[in-house]
This record gives structure tokens, C-alpha cells and sequence, in this order.
């Protein structure tokens, strides 16, 4: 194969590059790690737009679609980002009030448990002094108190040390997390409001460097993992809802306490898919058991069965038929997402292998076609 001048360089390039990767791969991969880091509260800014964005252009469609006006036209991106954040903020709102309170109120109950507990521990501790061979067990041991009290000193002192430096951590990480989310935030808010602008200067670029034949293979690309994402969401909240409902009646159905609670919460977390509905139903049973520990145990055979359902049932058809993707494949690509990098892996491995498996079936059938004709 010969090789054209103009392209040695990029061979050449590439080659310098895959030789400090082989040589230098632990080095990179920090570089590559903190340059993620300090990216990080714009990708999340870009993830939060993209998902209001959904809301946001439902909302918009069906604002002063026919007027006339100018200032009212431009005023409708404003408003709909606007009633998107309403929405969002009430939608919370309202999980958090039937969820704090009630988890509040069974923390306190436990702990209101906890003296009668220490009854019966020291009840148990009086039965076990009362037998004869107990004490004379003792007497027999050596106990070298003086070493026992340098050691828990000893403890204690690096224990306090070691608390109040955990707790100046926690409190820098929680600063740190309220400026990276109000810096994702802004920049969420920025990319919502001027998208039609960003795509341009997009385009513009995409054209300025890629050949005709790739940018619209690109484009394409693009567009259908845009499909796919968006039909993702949309599906995945839909399955939420479904689930925290099906959960909040069963339990007013076999009457658990805290159905309403525990129902939103389970619709919460289920966002997260598989995963989250195990979550919901553990924060479910600590609220019950404080209660009821029989009716907690019930519970959890509740969930157990909702879980199945929701696993081999609602989730596959929900989400699967939203994004076009088969049952198998979604069980496939939650249980693979999940091994290669966690509830990050589960979140995007549905929408991704639904992006290949649509971009492979229309590629099938292209050349399926091409052959026919």
C-alpha cells in the first residue's frame, strides 16, 4: 500500500501518541482523570440541560404557538425554562414531604426503642452474674486494668483527631459539591437558553473540519443517539411512576404503614434501573420495622415479587418498547453497564446498546436493501 505524503504525519503522530501511552499509561491516566475532574461541573451541567431539555420543548410547543407578537415569542423559551424548573421543584417538593417526615418519625421511634433495649441487655447481664460459676470465672482471670486504660485513652485521643478531621473533610466535600452543582446548574440554565446559537456554532465547526461524507454519516449518528436518549428518559420515567404506584397500592392493599412514603421513594430511586427499586424497598423496611417487624418481614416478600415483575415484566416492555430494544437485550446491557462501571454503567447502557443496536438494524437493513435492488 503506498502511502501518500500528506498523510505520514498523522501516522507518524499516531504513533508518538500509542508510544507514550505504552510507556507512560499510569502518568496518562492520572492527567486524563483530573482534567475529568475539573470538567466535571460542565458535563453534569450539559447532562441537566439535556434532560430539562425534554420537559422544556413539551412545555414550549404549547406556549403562544400562533402569536404574533415578537416580544411574546421571545419571551416563551424564558417561560418554559421557568415552568420546567416549577414542575421539577414541586415534583420534589412533594416526594420530600411524604418522605422525610415519615422516615424522621420511624428514626425517632427507634431510638426512642433504644432504652428498653438497654433493659433487657442489663436484665440478660444480671441473669448471667447470678449463676455461681460466673464470678468465680472472674476472680480467676488476670485483667491488667492500667494497660486496658492507656489503650482506650490511647484510642479516644486519636479517635477525637481522627473525627474532627473527618469532619473538616465532610464539610470541605459538601462545599465543594454546592459550588460544583450551582456551576452545573448555570451552565445547564446558559445551554438551554442559547441552543439554537451553540448548534450553529456547531455546524459551523463540524463542517470547517470534517469531509461531506462523514459529517453526514456524523450527523446521523448523532441524531439517533439523541432519539434513543430522549425516548430513554421519557421511558424510564414512566416506568418510575408505574412502579411507585403499583408499590404505594399494594401496600395500602395488604395494609403496610407508611404506603405513600415508601411508594414515592420507590418511585424515586427506581430512576435508577434494577437497582434502585432494592433501594427503595431497604429504606422501606427500616420505616416498617420500627413498626411492625412482622409486617416488615411481609414487606420484604412484597417488594421481592415487585421486583420480579418489574425486572422481567414492566421494564423490558416500558423502556424496551420506548427505545426500540428487545427484553433480552435490555436485561443484557443493565447487567453489563452495571459490571464495567457501576449505577453509572446500568443508567447508560440501556440508552447506548439501544443507539448500536438501532444504528446495526438500520445498516441491515440498508444493505439488505442495496442487495435487492
Amino acid at each position: 500500500m503506498e502511502i501518500k505524503p500528506k498523510n505520514i504525519f498523522k501516522y507518524v503522530l499516531v504513533g508518538v501518541l500509542v508510544l507514550f501511552l505504552l510507556i507512560y499509561p499510569v502518568e496518562i491516566y492520572q492527567i486524563l482523570l483530573r482534567g475529568l475532574n475539573i470538567l466535571m461541573p460542565l458535563i453534569l451541567g450539559a447532562v441537566l440541560a439535556y434532560t430539562l431539555n425534554i420537559l422544556c420543548v413539551r412545555i414550549e410547543k404549547h406556549l403562544f404557538p400562533n402569536t404574533t407578537k415578537k416580544w411574546l415569542h421571545n419571551s416563551r423559551r424564558g417561560v418554559a425554562i421557568l415552568l420546567t424548573l416549577v414542575i421539577i421543584a414541586l415534583v420534589m417538593t412533594i416526594v420530600f414531604r411524604l418522605v422525610i417526615p415519615q422516615f424522621l418519625g420511624a428514626l425517632a421511634a427507634f431510638f426512642k426503642s433504644i432504652p428498653a433495649l438497654i433493659t433487657d441487655i442489663s436484665k440478660i447481664a444480671k441473669d448471667l452474674n447470678s449463676h455461681s460459676a460466673v464470678p468465680d470465672q472472674l476472680k480467676s482471670i488476670d485483667i491488667n486494668w492500667t494497660s486496658i486504660q492507656s489503650k482506650v485513652m490511647k484510642y479516644l485521643t486519636s479517635g477525637v483527631g481522627g473525627i474532627f478531621g473527618s469532619t473538616f473533610k465532610i464539610v470541605v466535600g459538601v462545599a465543594k459539591g454546592i459550588f460544583n452543582f450551582i456551576l452545573a446548574f448555570t451552565f445547564a440554565i446558559y445551554i438551554l437558553a442559547t441552543k439554537e446559537n451553540l448548534g450553529r456554532q456547531f455546524n459551523k465547526a463540524s463542517r470547517a473540519f470534517m469531509k461531506s461524507k462523514h459529517l453526514q454519516r456524523f450527523r446521523y449518528v448523532l441524531k439517533v443517539t439523541n432519539q434513543m436518549f430522549s425516548s430513554f428518559i421519557a421511558g424510564q420515567v414512566t416506568e418510575a411512576i408505574i412502579l411507585g404506584t403499583l408499590c404505594a397500592l399494594g401496600m395500602i392493599i395488604f395494609r403496610f404503614p407508611y404506603a405513600l412514603p415508601v411508594g414515592a421513594f420507590v418511585g424515586v430511586t427506581s430512576l435508577v434501573p434494577i437497582l434502585g427499586a432494592w433501594v427503595g424497598g431497604a429504606v422501606g423496611f427500616l420505616l416498617i420495622v420500627v413498626d411492625s417487624p412482622v409486617k416488615a418481614i411481609l414487606f420484604v416478600i412484597f417488594i421481592l415479587v415487585l421486583q420480579q415483575l418489574e425486572s422481567n415484566l414492566i421494564y423490558p416492555r416500558v423502556v424496551g418498547t420506548s427505545i426500540g430494544l428487545p427484553g433480552i437485550w435490555v436485561l443484557a446491557s443493565i447487567t453489563i453497564g452495571g459490571g464495567i462501571a457501576g449505577i453509572i454503567g446500568m443508567l447508560l447502557g440501556v440508552p447506548i446498546a439501544a443507539t448500536i443496536y438501532q444504528l446495526f438494524k438500520n445498516e441491515t437493513n440498508r444493505r439488505l436493501s442495496s442487495q435487492n435492488d
